[in-house]
């Protein structure tokens, strides 16, 4: 590993760019250097870590992973990038693996030294970062699903994503639209007609007058 200081390696990052010396000095005394194995995992998907990871060289992947342990890559991480930062922002798990490709240097910046970074929780900009993060989770959560799912499991999730708990039942309030399904679930809008009318035969979900869907069993997605 180079002998770089740390404020050194913290200024040829480029997400700490914009900070004034004194808050690039106030990082680099909170960061410590990690080397990480080829193969070894740096974040788990469904757990939680404490820290944010900035990747100094080497390379990683972003993976999420089905209960039959098959993967998708989600990207490939360079030097420059970081991970870890949704978790420590909404104190919620991994929504991916991330995995060394080869032997690998990071920066580890720990929780609290990265909240102090971030904006005040009641500030409009600490609220703008919350919903980012819920964005990029959903997207995540779309790209597994397209990419591991098939169409049944793609529209039982979609389903479960949409719906709310009302009186003790899984009800989605709104008409649920078979074209806009479609594009959600990227099947055509005849296939989702027909695993839609499945699920209600099975009784699995019931469409009321009113275009409201209830989910009568759980759906497994």
């Amino acid at each position: 590993m180079s002998m770089l200081s740390n404020l050194e390696l913290i200024r040829r990052v480029p997400l700490f760019s914009m900070l004034t010396v004194e808050q690039a000095r106030s990082v680099a005394d909170s960061v410590v250097k990690r080397r990480f194995r080829r193969a070894e995992v740096v974040v788990e998907q469904g757990q939680k870590s404490n820290a944010l990871f900035i990747l100094l060289n080497g390379r990683a992947r972003v993976l999420t992973a089905d209960g039959r342990g098959r993967e998708v890559i989600l990207a490939v991480l360079e030097a420059g990038d970081y991970v870890g930062e949704m978790s420590l922002i909404d104190d919620q798990p991994h929504s991916a693996t991330v995995r060394c490709e080869v032997q690998s240097d990071m920066l580890v910046l720990g929780r609290a030294d990265f909240a102090r970074c971030l904006p005040e929780p009641d500030s409009l900009a600490f609220a703008i970062l919350h919903g980012l993060v819920a964005r990029l989770r959903a997207a995540d959560r779309q790209i597994e699903s397209l990419a591991l799912l098939d169409v049944y499991g793609r529209v039982a999730r979609t389903l479960l994503d949409m719906a709310e708990e009302v009186g003790g039942e899984r009800v989605i309030r709104g008409k649920v639209s078979r074209q806009d399904m479609a594009k959600i679930v990227g099947a055509s809008r005849e296939m989702v007609s027909r695993v839609m009318k499945d699920l209600e035969e099975r009784g699995v979900i019931e469409t009321l007058e009113s275009g409201a869907v209830v989910l009568k069993e759980r759906l497994a997605a």
